[in-house]
């Protein structure tokens, strides 16, 4: 029986441990030999994921130290098993115990105490806490130096919306110059200046906020993918789909498509120095479940971070009756900015296992430089 731990067939990841265990992991498994790789390269994504970046994420204080514990050596990866971790060291599983018996609406207390029996580790969420994404980054810190040192692949996201507010239009290249420079991560400045007062007007009354973050898969060869069940769209749709609090996926247009006519959402063929393009890319890049060769675009709609400050109704598993809760504790009033490397790191742990089933990426690198 699977345990739904792992994704990917070629570069196949492993995600373990829980919020307030000992640390977070992942194994990838499939990373071709002789990767020039750093901790550093890992350590940048893992610092843009981390809690405390600002006023508006939460004030828990983990530094998120990476360790490797196998699979590079000299400066490469070596073929084997790579596992990296980080330690959870600001740990407060005091309120956790108080609430065991009352699951918080709209987290996965009850649905985990019902799949388990109840000897799920429920202490701040447990595997189901938004902190297990530390592992992913992880994984997708490696895939985006292996994709962009074999094929010159770039995985950019932003944020899209936040609470209603929505940013306009922006470039790939206004998205590599200005996200980090904004502390919800949207390339658009205006737009950024509202969301954070759009957040901090909510955090006031204890309350929170969802939103949308964008993403781009730049340079993606066409004809990747593995229909019919296996398809580009669907396989990312699932490591998207496993990100804590993610609540819908869109390719292209997504539901856009319904309120056009075939002549308006069809992206029209044509070449260019000798190469296939298409005018517009309403599909997203992908056509059959196959990368088209055009940017691969895909829009993650993430609910409101349901841990707030006002009071709730939920029930008492050990009475079995209706009860109110208040939730205090240290939580992302918007979760979104923190959630735009994740979302990155997916889509980019899909496209390394996918490229590397269609063998456009070599079992072996750097033989040259040995």
């Amino acid at each position: 029986m699977s345990m739904g731990n792992s994704i990917g067939v070629a570069f196949r990841v492993t995600s373990f441990g829980e919020s307030h265990g000992r640390c977070m992991g992942v194994v990838v498994d499939g990373c071709p030999s002789g990767l020039a790789l750093s901790e550093e390269h890992i350590q940048r994504e893992l610092d843009r994921r981390r809690p405390g970046q600002s006023r508006i994420t939460s004030s828990r204080s983990e530094d998120d130290r990476l360790e490797v514990l196998s699979g590079v050596f000299n400066g490469r990866t070596t073929g084997a098993p790579i596992c990296m971790l980080v330690w959870n060291t600001d740990r407060d599983s005091s309120g956790y115990e108080r609430r065991r018996w009352t699951p918080r609406p709209g987290h996965a207390d009850w649905t985990a105490h019902v799949r388990y029996g109840g000897f799920n580790d429920y202490r701040g969420g447990g595997r189901f806490s938004g902190r297990i994404t530390a592992g992913f980054v992880m994984a997708g810190a490696l895939a985006k130096r292996l994709l962009d040192e074999t094929l010159g692949i770039e995985v950019i996201a932003h944020t899209k919306e936040i609470g209603g507010v929505v940013a306009r239009e922006v470039s790939s290249e206004e998205i590599k110059a200005r996200v980090e420079e904004s502390p919800v991560r949207c390339a658009d400045p205006e737009a950024a200046r509202r969301m954070v007062e759009r957040i901090e007007e909510t955090s006031s009354q204890g309350d929170s906020l969802g939103g949308t973050i964008e993403c781009h898969a730049l340079n993606v060869p066409a004809g990747v993918g593995q229909p019919i069940f296996g398809t580009l769209e669907g396989d990312l749709a699932r490591a998207l789909y496993a990100v804590p609090a993610v609540k819908a996926v869109e390719f292209g247009l997504g539901g856009r498509f319904s309120k056009l006519k075939g002549s308006e959402s069809n992206d029209f063929f044509r070449v260019e120095g000798g190469r296939v393009f298409t005018e517009t890319n309403r599909a997203g890049g992908i056509l059959g479940g196959i990368s088209t060769c055009m940017p691969i675009s895909c829009t993650v709609t993430l609910k409101p971070t349901p841990s707030i400050g006002k009071q709730q109704r939920t029930i008492d598993i050990l009475n079995m009756e209706e009860t109110t809760i208040e939730i205090g504790g240290r939580h992302d009033p918007c979760i979104v900015p923190r959630a735009v490397p994740v979302i990155e790191s997916m889509v980019a742990a899909v496209l390394a296992d996918h490229l590397l089933q269609a063998g456009l990426i070599p079992p072996v690198l750097g033989r040259d430089e040995k």
